[in-house]
């Protein structure tokens, strides 16, 4: 097998074999699951004043940024907290205790698991990844892909600076639920130009390079047990199908090739995409513990 992980010369079409081989479900069954759960997130925000009028009870009241869950537990978005608290003011206690909540949540299940599987820019992004295999465009240059973490360290600077959040006037997530639930579409320029610079300028170029709240998520799904692996990588035909599709493709070759078949690199999104379009079933989600264990054991047999 390729040391470079050449792309093997096909006649086919982006996945057709894993389609052939498993059935159009299990070729799609992440992505179509992803999107059930990106849309019944906002799905729970958009329709808890109903079920409030009926029930009595709010399922998520807020958004995004700040709610409430059943108008008791609090959950928060650790950035948006962690930037009131560079403005130098104490944030209500709800405000902390939601981010450590949510914090803690994403540091079992992985960071970048909100960016695949809650983010609703997500989908914008994944529009523009699947226009660009539609219409064939070249392989753009790609960004410094540590430049998010500088632009993390901006947003967290700017409160000090200026005494206020900046970053949530064009956080392009809390931007989008304001337009759908609230027909706030002032902000939707910001989304365009997100579109835009992922078709044509830069492949992956937000979520991939630019955006900080992934690389705060990225930095608390370091210790995350749950992690994709290439259990069979053994049975790689190097057909590039899981590198088209993945928006973190350079987590895939230390899987492929190296001596971990574990992606632990925390910049994985776990979105699931590598293993909807391997026909040979190459990947699977894994615990982390169990994988140890089995290299454990595997190394005292020896």
């Amino acid at each position: 097998m390729s040391q470079t992980l050449k792309q093997k010369p096909t006649t086919h079409g982006f996945a057709n074999a894993a389609v052939k081989e498993l059935g159009w479900w299990r070729a799609h069954k992440f992505l179509f699951l992803r999107r059930v759960s990106q849309v019944s997130v906002f799905a729970m925000f958009a329709l808890s004043p109903f079920i409030a009028t009926w029930a009595g009870v709010w399922l998520l009241k807020g958004n995004l940024s700040a709610s409430e869950l059943f108008g008791v537990v609090p959950l928060s978005d650790p950035l948006a907290t962690l930037q009131v608290l560079m403005t130098g003011h104490l944030p209500e206690l709800s405000l902390i205790l939601g981010a450590v909540i949510i914090a803690l949540f994403y540091a079992v299940l992985g960071g970048r698991v909100f960016c695949s599987w809650v983010c609703p820019v997500n989908m914008v992004t994944d529009l523009a990844s699947w226009l660009r295999r539609k219409m064939n465009l070249p392989r753009t240059s790609e960004m410094p892909r540590n430049l998010r973490y500088y632009l993390l360290a901006l947003v967290l600077l700017l409160p000090v600076v200026t005494g206020l959040t900046v970053w949530e006037w064009v956080n392009p997530v809390p931007v989008l639920y304001r337009a759908a639930l609230f027909g706030a579409g002032s902000g939707l320029w910001i989304l365009a130009a997100i579109f835009l610079l992922d078709l044509f300028i830069s492949e992956r170029a937000w979520c991939g390079h630019l955006c900080p709240t992934g690389a705060l998520f990225g930095l608390l799904g370091k210790v995350s047990p749950v992690k994709v692996s290439a259990v069979n990588a053994k049975d790689c035909d190097n057909c590039m199908d899981c590198f088209v599709v993945c928006p973190e493709r350079q987590v895939l070759k230390p899987a492929l090739k190296g001596k971990q078949p574990m992606i632990t690199n925390s910049d994985c999104t776990q979105c699931g995409r590598c293993i909807d379009v391997c026909a040979q079933r190459v990947f699977q989600f894994q615990n982390r513990k169990n994988q140890n264990r089995i290299a454990l054991k595997a190394e005292n047999n020896q």
